[in-house]
């Protein structure tokens, strides 16, 4: 009896489960195992069959790799990342093994060939991508070992592996870094012995004796320090693209062997200490390549940092504890005063102030009563609340900003597109010019054929030209670093330069984000200072915004008794047997409009006094604004806040444009509008309401003061919320633009001029090598000045 392809076990005449894998029909017991087979196959784990020693039990006869893979098909689980956009799934993906953008480019051809596969995008600079795929079609764990096959590793974006992982690759990395850099300092020292013309009358057997050590001591970085390097240059070989790791890894490789050739046959010349310093160079670019990629790539804000792991859901007139990201339309919650309100939903019970500032930006609480709606994310300052739940978690407004950053950030342009671009075409060229003259000199001198084409191979090896960007973004970001802001991904120095707009939000960024009284007009018979301490009285206890703004003028000597909150009007209580109440203009005084925010003190006789708030003006916002004028930037105020204070303070600042009322939507609108018209927009902002303007913008800030969410969508953070860093940012940015535009001169003029001659025989390999790494030390010198501005 035939034995089962998948599990051994034997097979039933009768059975008639058959398929055609790799070719060849083959058998199996029942329609499970002849699931699983195709599954493995189509999944390109195909080596699982050739390589097993035995056939397992069928409850152990499925791949631990496929098996954990299976895992994320699961409805529970894709439930925490995947997205339903009707009958089309979406995730986020981590990516590991990124290098350059031929690795995007390879990921995205392959995964688009998959079935089911509806959108692919990969983004080098986080490190991220965004698959959309049908799941009638295919399943998740199909397609994440779509990447496996082609060497990469993709798992759903997750914060915290993601954190882990860059801990490690950083560990490694510094081994391998430190690694080469003792062994080149030890080769060069023995090396330096080794050249004849400085030691003509050197001891031949001293000579071979110093070539083995330098052997044994480059060993190490050819097999450990420089693995980073073959295992790229092998994937994309592999999956028949090139990339920048090929002509660096051929070059060692090649080096390395004629060197060992030498030292075993006692002729010809070493390159022991070249390769050593070439992989240390190498290695130092691609670790300050990647924390350049680290910046772009920090944990983005996600919806467990700002709802609430646990909900009081009404059930059977009783009420339980559940999981928020559980709850579904139609239930029904309970909020507590003081608690984080735990999905978007309609209030059928209670009034009260809400703290919309994780969604708005806007740090005064409105008010809210039943039929209004309420959002995730959000805190019930006041009252309890009874909320029927409208949307689950994965449609809730949160979400729905955090969507909107991932769209308006995957249309941003990548870090170093055309050094991405020119290496690719360059590195084809390289090797084609390499093979050409090792033909050509085949016919001329087959004995110096390989040497000489060695030579072209280390002398136009795009080692500088890989570091040319990497190195200048990561010295001008430290040095940004120095002056208080923190650049985020690399395109703000590129991008910094060309600006023609300077887009502010209001409260938060332009102002400090604390209401504070400016005036206070007497109505009555009464003093500043008793209205004073009457209105700081009534307010004191409260968390408001506005009741810290009376906070100084608290005398603990007046009591107040029978003191209540009127949501969304004020508050009001009895002193010495008077009620006096402290709201708003239309409570206590109706029929006035005020062009500023006020609040009024009222007693039994009528008003006592009018006082008057504000959110104060950063002190270096007016000098900020009228430098940007200077330079010829256009300025604009861009706010959700409609209210008069919005003008005064576009009058104050003299701005050029003032938008108001402004939603999230609106504000990236009125960014893309103002692209279409041919302006360069730098947008500054701090709240959540910002993120997707923040992340669709052609380069943006945040403020240190802001939320999480804006810090994450932004390109570069002010660490200490002055704005006077923002031109600062600027000058050295187009410093940066400037040295990146010198080292990508130098790297393509040294390989133009010193191609001819290496192909011409007249540039020996070691001087090739040496050449190449002063190529590379030239570019990071270069770039190093950025760190004296």
């Amino acid at each position: 009896m035939v034995g089962c392809f998948h599990c051994g076990e034997p097979v039933p005449a009768a059975a008639g489960f058959s398929a055609v894998l790799e070719g060849e029909p083959r058998q199996f017991c029942c329609p499970g195992c002849q699931a699983v087979a195709e599954t493995i196959i189509d999944c390109g784990l195909g080596s699982y069959y050739q390589h097993r020693t035995s056939t397992p039990p069928k409850a152990e006869a499925v791949p631990d790799e496929l098996r954990r893979l299976q895992h994320y098909d699961l409805d529970d689980i894709q439930q925490d990342f995947v997205v339903q956009r009707d009958d089309i799934r979406e995730v986020q993906l981590s990516i590991g093994g990124l290098t350059c953008a031929a690795c995007a480019w390879l990921i995205e051809r392959h995964l688009a060939q998959l079935p089911g596969v509806m959108l692919i995008q990969v983004n080098t600079t986080t490190e991220r991508a965004r698959l959309r795929w049908d799941p009638q079609q295919t399943r998740l764990s199909t397609l994440l070992a779509g990447f496996a096959h082609i060497g990469y590793q993709a798992r759903p974006f997750q914060p915290h592996q993601q954190e882990q992982e860059y801990n490690r690759e950083v560990k490694s990395y510094l081994l391998r870094m430190g690694l080469a850099g003792l062994a080149s300092m030890q080769v060069m020292m023995v090396g330096f012995a080794l050249y004849e013309d400085l030691f003509p009358d050197i001891d031949p057997g001293l000579v071979q004796l110093f070539r083995w050590v330098s052997l044994w001591l480059s060993v190490p970085v050819m097999a450990y320090s420089a693995q980073p390097f073959y295992r790229n240059a092998w994937r994309g070989l592999k999956n028949r693209a090139l990339n920048m790791d090929l002509p660096v890894s051929l070059a060692m490789l090649f080096a390395f062997v004629a060197s060992v050739y030498a030292t075993v046959t006692a002729t010809g010349e070493v390159y022991y200490e070249c390769v050593s310093m070439f992989a240390f160079l190498l290695l130092t670019g691609r670790f300050l390549e990647m924390r350049a990629k680290r910046r772009a790539s920090e944990t983005t804000a996600n919806l467990t940092h700002h709802i609430p792991m646990l909900a009081r859901l009404e059930s059977d007139g009783d009420e339980q504890e559940v999981a928020a990201r559980t709850l579904l339309p139609g239930q029904v919650v309970r909020v507590s005063p003081g608690a984080v309100i735990p999905a978007d939903g309609d209030i059928i019970e209670g009034h009260t102030s809400v703290d919309e500032s994780m969604l708005t930006g806007e740090h005064l609480p409105v008010s809210r009563r039943p039929g209004e709606p309420v959002f995730a994310g959000t805190t019930n300052v006041e009252s309890p609340l009874r909320i029927r739940v409208s949307r689950g978690l994965a449609d809730a407004r949160v979400s729905e900003i955090l969507r909107a950053q991932d769209d308006a950030l995957l249309e941003k342009p990548r870090v170093a597109v055309l050094a991405d671009q020119l290496s690719r075409y360059f590195v084809a060229a390289l090797l084609l010019a390499t093979l050409a003259t090792y033909l050509v000199w085949l016919q001329l001198d087959a004995d110096r054929a390989f040497w000489v084409m060695l030579s072209v191979l280390v002398a136009t090896c795009p080692c500088a030209l890989s570091l040319a960007t990497p190195t200048a973004l990561t010295v001008a970001t430290s040095r940004l670093t120095q002056g208080g802001v923190l650049v985020r991904r690399g395109h703000v120095l590129d991008t910094l330069p060309r600006t023609t707009r300077m887009v502010f939000d209001k409260t938060g960024t332009l102002t400090r984000g604390k209401v504070a009284l400016t005036e206070v007009t007497l109505l009555g018979a009464m003093d500043k200072k008793q209205v004073l301490a009457l209105a700081a009285a009534l307010e004191s206890g409260s968390e408001h915004p506005i009741a810290r703004a009376f906070a100084p003028y608290c005398d603990a000597g007046i009591p107040v008794s029978q003191r209540r909150n009127h949501v969304g009007r004020g508050v009001s209580g009895v002193i010495d047997g008077e009620t006096w109440r402290l709201g708003s203009g239309p409570w206590l005084n109706p029929g006035h409009q005020d062009s500023e925010l006020c609040v009024y003190l009222a007693g039994e006789h009528g008003l006592a006094a009018r006082f008057t708030l504000m959110d104060p003006l950063r002190d270096e916002a007016a000098a900020l604004i009228a430098r940007c004028h200077e330079q010829g930037l256009a300025t604009t105020i861009l706010t959700g806040d409609g209210s008069g204070q919005a003008d005064r303070v576009a009058k104050v600042l003299g701005v050029t444009e003032l938008e108001k009322s402004a939603t999230p939507d609106d504000k990236l609108a009125y960014l893309r509008a103002r692209a279409e018209r041919g302006d360069v927009c730098l947008m500054v902002g701090d709240g959540i309401n910002d993120a997707p303007v923040l992340a669709g913008a052609h380069v943006s800030f945040a403020m240190a003061g802001g939320t999480d969410i804006a810090k994450n969508s932004a390109d570069a953070i002010l660490l200490g919320d002055s704005l006077d860093r923002l031109l600062m940012a600027r000058r050295i940015a187009a410093a940066a633009r400037r040295v990146i535009k010198q080292n990508f001169g130098w790297a393509l003029g040294y390989n133009l001029v010193v191609l001819p001659l290496a192909a011409a025989g007249q540039v020996s390999p070691w001087f090739a090598m040496l050449g190449m790494s002063a190529s590379s030390l030239i570019v990071i010198s270069n770039s190093l000045r950025l760190s004296r501005l």
